[in-house]
């Protein structure tokens, strides 16, 4: 038995204790009212009126009654310690999420572009379907699955904020390749039917979506943009202010055709819905019809259901329930069986999330709960793996326990990892002994590349502050010379009156005053404003360091870029990559 997992599967019934408690304190202090008759009655008389050893038991009533109650309310609160694997069943509600990555995305025609509307509105998506598996294609000139179907909906919403159109590998608009990669998700989780929805804001050949429709498998089009359309940023080719042209130099416009998606969604037996705040457009989209009834499969995992151990309490009340043979006791037995008889109804029933559930997680799960919500310092304490750990001091700011935890993995993320504590720290020269032992591992590893790089700028940065410091703390050694050489003559002949004249001795044995022309006055003064220049320049280096480790990437770009770059290339060398250079890039 683990007691560090013991919980109550419905704690509220626990509430019950309180008025099983009143009652039998109320009881008890109802039988000690009754033995004042002791004192107003004769001894030998009362041993007539009552009844030989029944007085003891009464006494003792009120207490069983209550042990009873109490263990009853515990009973049905679920006592639980250990979980119990239960095969999984989930309906086969299955879509795929196919997401346009050209560069028409970026246009600007619905605030604040295209891009971060569609995002919102999938974020929305993924947020509806509490059943079901959902999957993600990602398009443009090629088309890569981001994330295979997975009832993991949060996996998914994680990933958005890192697709844009400047990551893909190859410019353009292949809606063919991106269906074909949404029915092979679909036979790899070996699910018969299934929607498709394409999140687009243009079609250019209507047979992409034709050719590779079927009742099984439609596919519904939520279009994003206007009509009057918009020009396409060059924001992220460094070109602020710039839009992009044809070669005859126009600037080109984008525009959303509602009617050619209509009739394309019409022919692939799906719907279409252009893009709005409402959920109204994806609730249209979602419901759209299947040919067969939904079906249910298996998981390829268990659900740990948590055992309701709350029928052991019948064990601890079998010694109250024999007290009911007892002549005068039987009324009790109703009562003691109502608890048994509502725990062995509600035993099957399994575990619901109530209010009180953090107050009984394990502390695996308090610890992550609160990393999440922003408690860093919290979760560092509760964590037993050391890697979790180890990420908890690093949001905490204890980036030295943190380099500790981190040195200890040796893989090529425990590596990288360690190089941004240590960087925090301000050990450059260790932080990129650390970046280049995961690049060692891993040479396509770009946030590491990226880290290193600025870490070695930032070293340099410092070796050069340090030197400019050194060159001042030298010329400043050579000034004071000098103005010191008046103190040195006057130590040598203190008692040379005639050094002094017309200054009485009294005088002359007075501390001197300080004064603007003292030279041990000046020294201190230049040394601290030396000290300032210091610590100024410290603090300077400070916010550098913070400045250029903010721009750290912290999203899964950098990966789904290599990812979406390796089976480009791998692609290629196939030959399975068709020549499409005479089409347009956006």
């Amino acid at each position: 038995m683990d007691l560090t997992a013991l919980h109550f599967v419905r704690p509220w019934w626990l509430l019950a204790l309180i008025p099983a408690a009143w009652l039998t304190i109320a009881w008890a202090r109802r039988w000690a009212a009754d033995s004042h008759w002791q004192s107003s009655i004769a001894p030998a008389l009362l041993k007539v009126l009552l009844e030989p050893g029944g007085r003891g038991l009464s006494r003792r009533l009120p207490w069983i009654v209550g042990l009873a109650l109490g263990a009853g309310a515990i009973g049905l609160a679920g006592p639980s310690w250990e979980r119990l694997p239960q095969p999984v069943e989930q309906k086969t509600d299955a879509l795929v999420i196919v997401f346009d990555l050209s560069l028409s995305m970026f246009a600007e025609d619905v605030a604040p572009s295209r891009l971060v509307r569609a995002r919102q509105k999938i974020a929305d998506i993924l947020r509806l379907r509490d059943e079901g598996f959902t999957g993600l294609v990602a398009y443009a000139g090629d088309a890569h699955p981001v994330v295979p179907l997975t009832d993991d909906t949060r996996t998914i919403e994680n990933l958005l904020p890192a697709l844009r159109p400047d990551m893909m590998p190859v410019f353009g608009s292949d809606l063919a390749s991106a269906l074909e990669q949404a029915l092979i998700l679909f036979d790899n989780a070996g699910i018969r039917q299934g929607r498709i929805l394409v999140v687009t804001d243009e079609v250019e050949r209507m047979s992409d979506a034709t050719e590779r429709s079927s009742r099984r498998f439609p596919i519904s089009f939520l279009g994003v943009g206007t009509a009057a359309g918009g020009t396409i940023p060059l924001d992220f080719a460094n070109q602020p202010g710039q839009v992009l042209r044809t070669q005859l130099g126009d600037p080109v416009t984008v525009r959303l055709d509602e009617a050619r998606l209509q009739s394309i969604a019409e022919r692939t037996y799906g719907r279409y819905r252009t893009l709005s705040l409402s959920s109204d457009d994806i609730e249209h989209l979602l419901d759209t019809p299947l040919p067969g009834a939904e079906e249910t499969v298996a998981v390829e995992r268990d659900f740990d259901l948590w055992a309701d151990m709350g029928f052991w309490v019948c064990v601890l009340l079998i010694p109250v329930v024999l007290l009911g043979f007892r002549r005068g006791v039987v009324a009790l037995v109703p009562l003691l069986l109502t608890p048994l008889l509502l725990t062995s109804v509600l035993l099957p029933m399994p575990a619901e999330a109530g209010i009180w559930d953090d107050l009984w997680q394990r502390r695996d799960q308090q610890a992550f709960r609160a990393l999440r919500d922003g408690e860093p310092d919290i979760a560092a304490g509760m964590f037993n793996d050391p890697q979790w750990r180890a990420a908890a001091l690093y949001r905490n700011g204890d980036y030295a326990a943190a380099a500790s935890s981190f040195s200890r993995d040796r893989s090529v993320s425990g590596q990288y990892n360690l190089g941004n504590a240590l960087a925090r720290q301000g050990e450059y020269r260790r932080a990129i002994a650390a970046y280049e032992a995961a690049l060692a591992a891993d040479p396509g590893h770009d946030d590491a590349s990226f880290n290193k790089a600025l870490v070695e700028k930032l070293l340099e940065q410092q070796e050069s502050a340090e030197q400019n410091n050194d060159e001042q703390q030298q010329q400043s050694d050579g000034q004071p010379e000098a103005s010191s050489q008046p103190q040195d003559d006057s130590d040598g002949d203190q008692g040379d009156e005639d050094e002094q004249p017309g200054q009485p001795p009294a005088e002359a044995e007075q501390p001197p005053q300080p004064n603007d022309s003292d030279p041990e006055r000046s020294e201190q003064d230049q040394d601290g404003q030396e000290e300032q220049e210091e610590l100024a320049s410290r603090d300077e280096q400070q916010d550098a360091l913070e400045q250029w480790l903010r721009r750290v990437p912290d999203d899964p770009g950098g990966l789904l870029r290599r990812k979406f770059q390796y089976e480009t290339n791998q692609r290629m060398r196939r030959g399975d990559y068709p020549n499409r250079e005479s089409e347009r890039i956006w």
